[in-house]
């Protein structure tokens, strides 16, 4: 089998084109990466990089008819023709359809077939949504392209994964938006991308409750008696292993870890910043319920760090393994 995967670099002012550098230290026998992104603009991030090693680097053309592996020492890009020049560490408005044309092709290929999934890198939504669009996030973006009903963002890392009932939602309005109708969604996606795309025949999936120890008995908040317990049960009837839900505060011990192929939490806050102190270097981001495959890096643009080189892969690479692992256990 061989599997096809775009890599979308992201906003061109951040560390994401100058991490495409490290996909040429990649040796992939069965998976080609294509990066659809300007050409010229990689040309220009990986020359940052040591002079002698990068005149090694050969940038191929991208051909549907051509199935080129990753090989150390070459990188496949799809070309996409910036709007104006892109300066390390300056956002610049003028590109934001840039990065939207780049998501859009590789959107449109993989729903095609012609690509297994897509890689993304870190975007700049600020910046985009200055444009004028409503624009609040690759997960939001590709869900309205692929016209899919809902979609599920889980983030990991080697050592848990963790799946957002709620994402980018105001804090105020996460208790009106944990209904029955959406747990049933995100639960059964979350059960049904765990078998079909990660490989596991029966998934454990551990939740939180939304409200400090999971309300204690209707104490602390009526969430859970009213909505999450009873669509817990109902779940459980159906066949889906879902835990819980657990007091947030203790969810997270090794024992929960061990049992768990995935924790689910209400909103975006209560779940990642244990996840991201646990792998930063190392965590993954993937939307679940897209026609296919999505991950993407777990870290922002990093102006900061733009044009020295000094942007840790770690991440870029922890979401190119899931990627490529989610394929092959997709197609078995």
């Amino acid at each position: 089998m061989t599997y096809r995967l775009a890599v979308t670099p992201g906003e061109p002012s951040g560390v994401g084109p100058e991490l495409m550098y490290h996909l040429s230290k990649l040796d992939l026998k069965d998976t080609q990466l294509v990066i659809i992104a300007s050409k010229e603009l990689i040309a220009q991030r990986i020359a940052l990089f040591n002079s002698d090693k990068t005149q090694s680097i050969k940038l191929i053309d991208y051909s549907k008819d051509n199935f080129v592996p990753q090989t150390k020492g070459t990188l496949c890009v799809l070309d996409v023709p910036l709007a104006v020049p892109s300066i390390p560490g300056k956002l610049d408005k003028r590109n934001a359809k840039y990065v939207l044309d780049c998501l859009d092709i590789a959107s449109d290929k993989s729903e095609s077939g012609e690509f297994s999934g897509i890689v993304t890198g870190p975007i700049s939504k600020a910046v985009i949504a200055d444009t004028g669009l409503n624009f609040t996030g690759h997960t939001e973006y590709f869900q309205e392209r692929t016209h899919t009903k809902k979609v599920v963002m889980m983030l990991g890392c080697k050592k848990f994964n963790v799946a957002l009932a709620t994402t980018h939602l105001p804090l105020k309005d996460v208790s009106n938006a944990i209904t029955e109708e959406l747990l049933v969604e995100i639960v059964t996606i979350l059960n049904h991308d765990l078998k079909t795309k990660f490989g596991i025949d029966k998934p454990c999936i551990i939740s939180a409750g939304l409200n400090p120890h999971a309300g204690e008995d209707g104490h602390l908040g009526m969430e859970e008696i009213n909505t999450i317990i009873p669509t817990f049960e109902e779940l459980r009837s159906q066949g889906i292993n879902i835990i819980g839900p657990l007091p947030a505060d203790t969810m997270f011990q090794q024992k929960y870890i061990d049992k768990a192929d995935a924790f689910l939490t209400m909103y975006h806050d209560q779940g990642l910043p244990v996840l991201k102190y646990a792998g930063f270097d190392c965590g993954y981001n993937t939307t679940l319920g897209l026609p296919y495959i999505r991950t993407s890096v777990d870290h922002g643009t990093a102006l900061d760090l733009a044009g020295t080189t000094k942007a840790d892969p770690g991440s870029l690479f922890a979401a190119v393994e899931l990627a490529h692992t989610m394929a092959l256990r997709s197609r078995r």
